[in-house]
């Protein structure tokens, strides 16, 4: 997956290359410049996030059709994981440091919450490849097996997200 940040810095329009060159506002601009880059990486980690509560949904709802009731509730709780991550992602901090804030965050700081985003990124996606597990699973043991080992990503996803979380907030030392 490309990075984010050097699409940003591609699509730096006039006014944003004027503003790196001016002195005391240039850090500024670039600090904004990672921000959108994080925020965009954050809406990315929510819509895959989505996606794969909507696969899941799909599968309990076969299952529900199905009349294959064991197992309903396990899917379900997946999916009500699944569903407050992808609030908590979408409506995330996002590193702000305006020009006068008490406190600055610098930029190597900023990127440190982008490299954070985009390791949950390829660990949503280890997730996201447990969901035809899931899906393929042919007897209720086999089932509530691929079930918990798709938890046990998404426990991994939101110890990820709490070290962000505790990094953004400055509670976290580094």
């Amino acid at each position: 997956m490309p990075d984010i940040r050097d699409r940003v810095e591609q699509d730096r329009g006039i006014l944003k290359k004027i503003q790196l060159m001016i002195p005391g506002y240039s850090g500024y601009r670039r600090r904004e410049d990672i921000r959108a880059a994080d925020n965009l990486l954050r809406i990315q980690l929510a819509n895959q996030m989505k996606s794969v509560r909507g696969d899941l949904e799909e599968i309990r709802d076969g299952m529900a059709m199905d009349g294959k009731v064991q197992g309903l509730q396990t899917i379900g709780n997946a999916i009500f994981t699944i569903e407050g991550l992808e609030a908590k992602i979408r409506h995330a901090e996002g590193g702000y440091s305006g020009l006068s804030a008490t406190i600055q965050i610098k930029e190597t700081e900023l990127d440190k919450l982008y490299e954070y985003d985009y390791a949950m990124l390829e660990s949503l996606g280890q997730a996201a490849g447990l969901v035809q597990t899931v899906r393929e699973a042919a007897d209720p043991k086999a089932f509530d097996a691929a079930v918990k080992s798709l938890m046990g990503s998404l426990g991994n996803f939101e110890r990820a997200w709490k070290s962000r979380t505790n990094a953004v907030s400055g509670i976290q030392v580094v």
